[in-house]
């Protein structure tokens, strides 16, 4: 199914919102929503990048073992992270235990408490509020000329694991571009 699907509730969603349970909460209550905080900023963009070659579902289901495992995702505490810290989560089974993503959130949080004005300034500078209606999961792209920007822009501050198609899911779920289809019950739900 590439449109718009109605659920048990009589309500359109994106296809992948109804693909699994745990995925209706997520579509409905948080992704799209702006996210304009640094900390809540720096969850997404660590949640996105340990997403990377893996299902989200995998993610969604372990979000509260990486915010256990991470401090809450407080930049400032995992910034501080050292190879025991390292060692630690890479004995983890509540997480993704992959060394390079370990490493690129521990330095990803170095990185973000150096942005002059801020992570959220940074990234909110690439809202596309004027991209495309998509119609049918089709029109969605993997990433865009301001993924791209945004990519380049962390890329430049030091930040890992942030390509084009990671910062754009980034942008998905956070708010800087409305990606639900035309039909879906929360498409303009925070504009």
């Amino acid at each position: 199914m590439n449109t718009a699907v109605i659920g048990e509730d009589g309500l359109a969603r994106c296809p992948w919102g109804l693909s699994a349970p745990a995925y209706v909460a997520y579509h409905d209550e948080e992704w799209g929503r702006p996210v304009r905080d640094d900390q809540g900023l720096y969850e997404r963009l660590c949640l996105e990048a340990f997403q990377s070659g893996l299902s989200w579902l995998t993610i969604l289901r372990k979000r509260e073992g990486f915010r256990a495992a991470f401090a809450g995702f407080e930049m400032e505490k995992v910034a501080a992270f050292d190879e025991h810290d390292v060692e630690r989560l890479m004995a983890d089974a509540a997480i993704v235990r992959n060394r390079a993503k370990i490493d690129a959130a521990i330095g990803n949080a170095r990185a973000a408490l150096e942005v002059p004005g801020g992570l959220a300034e940074l990234i909110w500078k690439y809202a596309d509020p004027d991209a495309p209606v998509p119609e049918s999961m089709d029109d969605v792209p993997p990433s865009t000329p301001a993924s791209k920007a945004l990519s380049k822009e962390l890329k430049r501050h030091g930040f890992r694991f942030v390509g084009p198609t990671t910062a754009y899911a980034l942008m998905q779920a956070c708010g800087l571009v409305d990606d639900h289809l035309a039909a879906c019950h929360r498409r303009g739900a925070y504009l």
